[in-house]
């Protein structure tokens, strides 16, 4: 999968960051966490094909995190796009995009399918998973995770010392049923193991929470606001945002194995502070850059 990070900054752009937004790409699936205004401009300039996008996860109704939906909807909406598109938000998301649509002129020729989500898991299937958890900034608002599915992958080497040919048989062993060859049975643990699934948490726009650490929990990319420098401590808090000291104990203690700090305050013409304040308590961390790219 790919992680490209849209836009780093929070409530203010500035001339070299973006308001938030966070597209992962896994196979034919293209995850949008948030839609800040101007994010349509930003797919363009990362290479990205906006008709990827197949599902959009809304953490809350603030405008920096949604200004950029009418402008992304409205020229999926021109380019013929031929999927459903899912939106996921938190309660009230409903109510406020047939709003949004009430607010503009919309040529709308485009499926959408918007869904309210509550905690737990909303959305499975062979490949994946994602669920949402509360947290807490003063109005509904909602942290994600994207959890890939632990794969059966075959030991050619092993495959090889029982002769087993391609084919089906490889096939129901990667399944893992056990099959019988040349009066052997062979069971899928002589010559498969399991490779442990990504896990990328995404958590912005609250104080430190249970639910921050549910979501972060052992993930191999923890993608967390540090709004403000530990310096401004009082102020984050006042604000209902996280330090970037913080989000380093959060991924500390949720045993994350790295960490992109995010949606940064305007105040900050670069990200130095915050990284080394950071990095004070957790080695494994960057301050994410408008277009970066991560791959797991």
């Amino acid at each position: 999968m790919q992680i490209t990070f849209l836009g780093t900054s929070s409530m203010v752009p500035t001339k070299e960051r973006n308001q938030i937004a966070v597209f992962l790409s896994y196979g034919p699936e293209g995850i949008l966490f948030d839609c800040g205004e101007g994010t349509q401009r930003q797919f363009k300039i990362a290479g990205i094909s906006l008709p990827k996008v197949t599902k959009i996860l809304i953490s809350h109704w603030h405008g920096d995190h949604v200004l950029g939906l009418p402008g992304l909807i409205q020229t999926l909406s021109s380019m013929d796009y031929s999927g459903k598109l899912e939106i996921y938000g938190p309660i009230g998301t409903k109510k406020r995009m047939e709003k949004m649509f009430e607010a503009f002129v919309f040529d709308k020729k485009i499926s959408l399918d918007v869904k309210e989500v509550k905690s737990g898991i909303f959305f499975e299937n062979n490949e994946f998973q994602l669920e949402a958890y509360s947290l807490e900034h003063g109005i509904e608002i909602l942290g994600y995770k994207f959890v890939e599915k632990d794969i059966r992958k075959v030991d050619m080497k092993k495959i090889k010392k029982f002769n087993i040919p391609s084919g089906s048989l490889i096939g129901k062993l990667q399944q893992g049923k056990s099959i019988e060859y040349n009066g052997n049975k062979i069971m899928p643990d002589d010559v498969t193991y399991i490779e442990s699934g990504k896990k990328v948490a995404y958590v912005t726009d609250t104080v430190i929470c249970n639910n921050c650490y549910k979501i972060a929990d052992d993930a191999d990319l923890l993608i967390c606001e540090a709004t403000y420098s530990s310096k401004l401590a009082d102020k984050s808090e006042e604000y209902g945002h996280m330090t970037a000291k913080q989000a380093a104990q959060l991924a500390n203690k949720a045993n994350a194995k790295q960490l992109v700090l995010i949606h940064f305050s305007a105040r900050y013409k670069n990200t130095q502070e915050l990284e080394e304040d950071a990095r004070n308590i957790f080695d494994k961390v960057i301050c994410a850059k408008d277009f970066m790219k991560i791959e797991l």
